[in-house]
């Protein structure tokens, strides 16, 4: 399997740590794009040319995250990251989303801030940070662990560590103990040092 993928994105960091807790990062060639190039590799199995963009074994091309992450679910070892299915695969799901939405603002505000200043729009710049706390906020009241290892809860710690690498600025930590906790916890397991934004 091929998965292309950008060092610093946090959606392909999703993707590579989930390879690595299901034992399947041997199995799997990480390759680095730049998909602001066009990089043809990557267009030719991603028409929107985005990371984290996975060949699976049979050739097909798997766009998105949380495909991605749920595919390499089935295929590893170990417990499930994302249940089959009931009250807890919904629980797990929506923790995921929240913290993909987190992202989202992030990396909005993130592309905001790459454009020449007369260019920015303050009032959408002001309204992604207050999302994107509010989804932090959201996240903290879940009372995450790192000790429930599954999609939602890596995606959670991938999310607080990237808002903090890529917007420092932004004092994400204040008042969320909980989603402290739960970095500190993930980051000092072997699949998320090995794979630290850089």
């Amino acid at each position: 399997m091929k998965l292309y993928i950008t060092t610093p994105s946090p959606y392909a960091r999703k993707c590579r740590i989930v390879a690595r807790e299901k034992g399947l990062a041997g199995r799997i060639e990480e390759i680095a794009v730049d998909p602001y190039a066009n990089a043809p590799e990557l267009l030719s199995s991603n028409p929107v040319v985005q990371v984290p963009t996975l060949i699976a074994e049979d050739g097909r091309p798997i766009n998105d995250s949380p495909v991605i992450c749920e595919y390499l679910d089935t295929l590893g070892a170990g417990a499930r990251l994302l249940p089959a299915d009931g009250a807890e695969r919904l629980r797990v799901r929506r923790i995921e989303t929240m913290a993909n939405g987190a992202l989202e603002m992030g990396v909005k505000l993130l592309l905001e801030k790459r454009r020449p200043e007369t260019e920015r729009s303050p009032s959408w710049m002001a309204r992604w940070t207050e999302n994107m706390g509010r989804a932090l906020d959201a996240l903290e009241a879940e009372g995450l662990s790192a000790d429930d290892l599954n999609v939602g809860t890596i995606t959670a710690g991938v999310a607080v560590t990237w808002i903090g690498f890529r917007h420092p600025d932004y004092d994400w930590a204040t008042g969320r103990p909980g989603l402290v906790a739960l970095r500190d916890g993930l980051e000092a397991r072997a699949s998320f040092a090995d794979t630290r934004p850089a």
